[in-house]
């Protein structure tokens, strides 16, 4: 029986997302009225108080802005003590919704956000309307690190040193620098944290708030994390190989796609739990015949094959109809590959985080 292949790859998008050691300093800065401000009126125990305030908190909102490609960002988050967020980002007109757990950000938006500020111009349905790890252009702090209660709390109880004492509109402060974030911290016992300016582009400033209670928090984000199964990851570029048909003709029970791929991005080693996922579609007569999905993980080599089965009434029934017609009945299939951030069976793990800190 002839078969028509049709192969498509996917262009990817490069992320890394940065998490540093932290390290200590303290700025000197200027009061309202231009006099310099050096360490009076600090408290030796000021950390320690600031860190007990701040742990009184279940959680932190973040609300504020940062720029990409010129254009502001405006983010509204909500942290865990632990550092799992979630919350959406607007740029252009065009939202995006957020969540991250562990050490990862994943965002879901339509293709237009995708083509515009996620650098998939020419394949943004490779990411449109589905979980995603968030495109470095615009996002690429480790929100845990940066933005939770229990590291925030934890550096502060371990500095000795006296800050300086700044103004933020008027406001007098101390500024916590550190390689991750400066964080503004009110002057006046017990040190509430007012703002946070993370490191990296864009210029991301926050201003914190503490959540009374985290119980909308986790039902917003307990179904985002389990919608994470499969979740692309544009940090991985893959070449694909010839693909090929396994026991299709004659079976209406299903039909098994197989591609060879190789990893092709980034280069040196491969990354630890590097995935890669077929996506294929079977068509025939210009209508789908079904679509299918498989994965598995990048090998030492960087090659692999992957392989998935399209089955289900549709294509029962076109073959049924096949096998009774005489003649040739063509049909063709449509695959790419694409990084893959969590396998499903990954999502069971990440619940399980999700539901330790409720």
């Amino acid at each position: 029986m002839p078969v028509a292949v049709v192969v498509g790859v996917a262009a990817l998008l490069v992320l890394l997302i940065v998490a540093g050691a932290a390290f200590v300093g303290f700025s000197r800065g200027v009061d309202a009225d231009g006099s310099a401000q050096g360490n009076a009126g600090a408290t030796p125990d000021w950390g320690a108080l600031a860190a007990r305030q701040l742990q009184t908190a279940p959680g932190l909102r973040y609300e504020g802005t940062m720029s990409a490609d010129g254009r502001p960002v405006r983010v509204v988050l909500q942290v865990s003590r632990a550092g799992s967020a979630s919350g959406a980002m607007t740029v252009g007109g065009l939202r995006a919704l957020v969540v991250s757990v562990g050490d990862q950000t994943f965002v879901k938006a339509g293709p237009a956000f995708w083509r515009t500020y996620g650098g998939e111009s020419s394949h943004p349905e490779n990411y449109a309307n589905r979980w995603s790890k968030a495109p470095a252009t615009l996002f690429k702090m480790n929100v845990a690190d940066v933005l939770g209660v229990t590291s925030i709390a934890t550096l502060l109880g371990k500095t000795t040193a006296r800050p300086a004492k700044e103004t933020v509109g008027g406001t007098p402060v101390y500024r916590l620098r550190t390689q991750r974030a400066d964080y503004f911290l009110a002057a006046a016992a017990p040190h509430q944290l007012l703002r946070v300016h993370p490191a990296g582009p864009g210029d991301p400033r926050f201003q914190a708030t503490p959540l009374a209670d985290t119980a909308a928090l986790f039902t917003e984000m307990r179904p985002r994390v389990a919608a994470l199964g499969g979740a692309g990851d544009p940090g991985l570029r893959f070449r694909p190989g010839t693909l090929t048909f396994v026991n299709c003709d004659d079976n209406v029970h299903g039909c098994t796609i197989r591609l060879p791929a190789t990893m092709t991005s980034p280069d040196g080693a491969v990354p630890a739990n590097a995935r890669a996922q077929l996506r294929a579609t079977i068509t025939a007569e210009g209508r789908a015949l079904g679509s299918c999905t498989g994965s598995g993980p990048v090998p030492a080599n960087r090659e692999m094959v992957l392989r998935c089965t399209v089955g289900g009434r549709v294509w029962s029934a076109w073959m049924g109809r096949a096998r009774d017609i005489p003649g040739a009945h063509p049909y063709g299939a449509t695959a790419r590959v694409v990084g893959e951030a969590v396998d499903r069976a990954g999502v069971r793990d990440l619940l399980a985080k999700i539901d330790r800190e409720r």
